[in-house]
């Protein structure tokens, strides 16, 4: 869930508004002058194809991710919302995304992109003092802004395929390399214990609970509300597209 950002929203919500391509019957008189079938072959892979051999099993997890997002997390998420003030939740905001910097400095170097690398430290540090802790971020303000990198970018970087498409239970839309490079950034996290934070957040589980919540308050979707019969093919499509995009950057 936590990586179907706002662009996703957007594209979603675009394709769903858009208009029928066929609003009636067309006469042979106006049959255009190229129809699909004249320039498609059998072995045709249209845009919206996405490898998913996997997909009976994807779209009941898609559907249980649907449910638990209605009955537990949009509630929790919203009464959160609700009780905090505004001023409060950014500042939340803040300091999750000011830790983010320790996975992407540490992806950065394993890319080869020491200028991001540069960045990311340079963005922790001044984010973490002048910033107090991460609870500011004076480094968007003075034009430094953020540029996440993980581990399933950092694979393919390297040339690793994407593989199948996968839904993860309550985290959502992913694919088999992605999946890899999460447990990857999570391991290394939990190795590392940068500062103490990892062991911090084990001993403390509603710090992992309030990052689950504030992920999910960043994130306008909705389930089964974009209007469209073919939402999961959307979502899977764009989720596609845009790691392909963050790899490419």
């Amino acid at each position: 869930m936590s990586r179907l950002l706002a662009p996703i929203l957007l594209l979603l919500l675009a394709a769903c508004q858009s208009p029928h391509a066929h609003p009636g019957p067309v006469s042979e008189g106006e049959r255009a002058i190229f129809e699909l079938e004249d320039i498609a072959g059998e072995e045709t892979i249209f845009v919206i194809d996405v490898h998913d051999p996997l997909e009976p099993l994807n779209r009941a997890i898609y559907k249980f991710n649907a449910m638990f997002d209605r009955a537990i997390f949009l509630p929790v998420t919203e009464l959160y919302q609700f009780v905090t003030p505004t001023f409060v939740q950014n500042r939340v905001s803040n300091v999750f995304s000011n830790l983010s910097e320790i996975m992407t400095f540490a992806n950065s170097i394993l890319q080869g992109k020491i200028e991001r690398a540069s960045r990311a430290l340079v963005r922790f540090v001044v984010n973490s003092t002048i910033g107090l802790a991460g609870l500011f971020d004076p480094m968007t303000d003075m034009g430094t802004r953020q540029q996440r990198e993980d581990f399933g970018q950092t694979l393919g970087t390297w040339g690793f395929p994407d593989g199948p498409y996968l839904v993860l239970p309550i985290l959502g839309p992913s694919n088999f390399r992605d999946t890899l490079g999460l447990a990857g950034d999570t391991i290394a996290y939990q190795k590392a214990d940068p500062f103490g934070l990892a062991s911090f957040e084990s001993d403390h589980p509603e710090i992992m609970a309030l990052r689950a919540i504030d992920q999910r308050s960043q994130i306008g979707l909705r389930y089964y509300q974009t209007g469209s019969p073919f939402e999961y093919d959307l979502v899977r499509l764009l989720y596609t597209r845009k790691r392909q995009l963050e790899i490419e950057k």
